[in-house]
């Protein structure tokens, strides 16, 4: 790929996606572009960049899902599932009492895990929610993810990483070599495609916001944008989870520190608070 190539794919990739690859990042394009270049018959990850910059609509799309992040497991990172059910749920129970309702967002879904994860510590809460609806929309940027976290099939590798084997039991069924999550579950979330990028208002007000390990793919004026536009969708009293590599440090973006919770950040005036997910 010439430097020519390499540069049209880095404007490319920030201009539909956000994704910022510096030169530093070649290896990453090779590794994740090599394998579509050959399923697509091409013989270079050159030939392939060439088909995106003459207009060809599908290998844009697939060029952008390939360089998607989609590394994910069940229960990732414990802090934020355990503030989850030892802060969140039982704050919201208190302040959203009238309405009984509270919506999730899961923003950079992949596949579907930390979506499911949540609704199986819903589901552990079903006694005290009852009467109560309980929302999840997961959206990624990625149409192929998003209809693989539809459909709720996993892999023996995938449920073996961070699922533990009482909600294994408890909510997938076996299928041959794969592992397909209850239907009930399935139900509870809401799965779709989105840009961060884009106009997301249409996906309403929010009370929880999980939002992990993808702003450290973007500049920071993307990140800052992307956070603004965030907070405007959430409840003047919601909580905000970002990754454990992630930090609102110099975004400008408006949440401040909780004074309680180590992991919780309080509202700013008229705009929701912040969870960090760093342990």
């Amino acid at each position: 790929m010439t430097p020519a190539q390499y540069a049209y794919l880095a404007q490319f990739l920030k201009e539909r996606s956000g994704i910022a690859i510096g030169e530093d990042k070649r290896y990453l394009v090779e590794a994740r572009l090599g394998p579509l270049a050959r399923r697509l018959g091409l013989a270079t990850v050159a030939d392939l960049v060439g088909r995106v910059s003459a207009g060809d609509l599908e290998s844009q799309r697939l060029v952008i899902e390939a360089m998607t992040t989609n590394e994910t497991f069940f229960f990732r990172d414990s802090g934020p599932f355990t503030a989850f059910t030892d802060v969140m749920l039982p704050e919201l129970l208190v302040r959203r009492a009238r309405e009984r309702r509270i919506r999730i967002w899961s923003a950079a879904c992949s596949s579907g895990q930390e979506a499911y994860s949540l609704a199986m510590l819903l589901d552990d809460w079903a006694a005290r929610l009852a009467g109560w609806t309980v929302e999840i929309v997961a959206t990624d940027l990625s149409s192929e993810v998003v209809e693989r976290a539809r459909s709720g099939l996993f892999s023996q590798f995938e449920v073996q990483r961070g699922l533990p084997i009482r909600q294994l039991l408890k909510h997938f069924v076996q299928e041959g070599d794969r592992w397909r999550i209850s239907a009930a579950l399935r139900a509870r979330v809401q799965f779709r495609t989105l840009n961060l990028l884009r106009d997301f208002s249409a996906l309403g007000r929010f009370d929880i916001v999980f939002c992990r390990n993808v702003l450290i793919y973007f500049e920071e004026a993307t990140k800052a944008d992307i956070l603004t536009r965030i907070a405007r969708q959430m409840a003047p009293d919601g909580y905000l989870v970002l990754g454990s590599a992630e930090s609102l440090v110099g975004t400008g973006a408006p949440f401040g520190p909780h004074a309680q919770h180590r992991l919780l950040n309080v509202p700013a005036p008229r705009l929701p608070g912040a969870l960090s997910a760093a342990i």
